[in-house]
């Protein structure tokens, strides 16, 4: 079948596999290359979580803190910024607070309906909800209270996330997701159209779309409500492994969605970002720091870091490709193929195709200028080949897979 690929460009965006990628492991000051979690608070620190402790990076200086300091545990599986400059941390025998100064921890003894930590987020009135196996629990400031089965999945609450209308959405580990409009606590499953019952993240966007990042890929449900759709290859695998399990979800300054998958059975995975239109990503080919990505974040000025289990990246701002768009089209198809690849562009030639095997090797090019190409890609082993396509004075990255 023939795949049309609509480009939405603009002269910024050209640059867009231009970008720089900082990697950061022990060797530059990191407290340990398997990153567990990771948070740029208010101030642009930048937070990393793992089993031995947590650390804040400023752009200088790294800062440890552990157990000694009075964190809970030093195995930090969740950080979250809040907007009053305080930090919070989830752990597995309960959450600790920290406001710079001073350390205050929070387990079933003292407000939390479970010690196991999955999630801790901020509404828009301050209040923080903080996802455990048994359900959620809220903090207002002063006073807990919480939910669990059955108004909630007994499988707890991995994920919260707040609409415009101060509604409550929850995600669980078993059992899709939850509404909570005050009142109501209203189920989506995969019987309502959610892609699987394993929802790993949500996040709201400005237009009020809930995408909810699951074993499977990501779903997003309507602002009505109403209406399911689906995105399965934001990160594209050779077939017939297609599956996008969702680790983590971000939106930047531009209201891009970012994502970070990964397909443990494969030990492959990277990161993702959603144009309007299609999804461009990053791994290891593009010089992250590897694989295995356990999260991300993005700072204020638009920096996304990203945490793998042997290291961080920093993915300088990539510019949006909404502004000033200038709207061409690009074909590439079919994809897979096991036969001959045709590319074409509708308006424009273009200038030269490279072509390149998973392994960064060279496996052909044409300098020819011209607006469409054959390529015979049937004597090419199976796998995933990077199709570098140079137009006037951008070049367009696409993946290709070979059968």
């Amino acid at each position: 079948m023939k795949t049309t690929i609509l480009l939405i460009m603009s002269v910024i965006a050209l640059q867009i596999n231009a970008q720089t990628i900082t990697n950061y492991t022990t060797a530059d000051g990191l407290l340990s290359d398997f990153v567990e979690c990771i948070e740029a608070d208010v101030n642009d620190n930048i937070w990393f979580g793992t089993s031995v402790g947590v650390q804040k990076f400023d752009g200088a200086n790294w800062t440890t803190y552990t157990t000694a300091d009075g964190l809970v545990n030093d195995n930090v599986k969740v950080i979250t910024s809040a907007s009053n400059g305080d930090v919070w941390f989830g752990t597995d025998f309960g959450a600790s607070n920290f406001d710079g100064t001073n350390w205050l921890t929070y387990d079933n003894t003292n407000g939390l309906n479970s010690s196991q930590v999955k999630s801790i987020d901020e509404d828009a009135n301050g209040g923080i909800w903080v996802g455990t196996n048994q359900g959620v629990s809220h903090f207002d400031g002063a006073t807990w209270s919480s939910y669990s089965s059955p108004n909630l999945h007994w499988s707890g609450v991995n994920a919260t996330a707040f609409d415009s209308n101060g509604d409550k959405w929850f995600g669980s580990p078993l059992g899709g997701i939850s509404h909570f409009d005050g009142t109501t606590f209203t189920p989506y499953d995969t019987a309502n159209g959610l892609l699987s019952q394993y929802v790993t993240d949500i996040l709201i966007d400005n237009q009020d779309n809930k995408w909810v990042g699951t074993s499977s890929g990501m779903s997003v449900l309507d602002a009505s409500n109403t209406t399911f759709t689906h995105h399965t290859q934001m990160y594209l695998l050779p077939p017939p492994d297609t599956l996008n399990p969702v680790v983590d979800i971000a939106m930047d300054g531009w209201g891009r969605i970012w994502t970070s998958i990964y397909v443990g059975y494969l030990a492959e995975g990277g990161v993702a970002y959603w144009n309007g239109t299609v999804w461009e990503d990053f791994d290891i080919s593009d010089g992250l720091a590897g694989p295995n990505v356990k999260g991300l974040t993005i700072d204020s000025q638009h920096t996304v870091w990203v945490a793998t289990s042997t290291g961080v990246s920093k993915i300088v701002p990539v510019p949006s490709a909404v502004l000033t768009p200038e709207i061409s089209v690009l074909n590439l198809f079919p994809n897979p193929s096991n036969d001959k690849v045709y590319l074409n562009k509708d308006s424009q030639d273009i200038q030269q195709v490279k072509m390149y095997n998973n392994l960064g090797a060279l496996v052909y090019s044409n300098e020819n200028k011209q607006q469409q190409y054959n390529i015979d890609v049937s004597s090419f082993s199976q796998g995933l080949y990077y199709v570098n396509i140079q137009c006037s004075d951008v070049i367009i990255r696409r993946k290709i897979v070979v059968n």
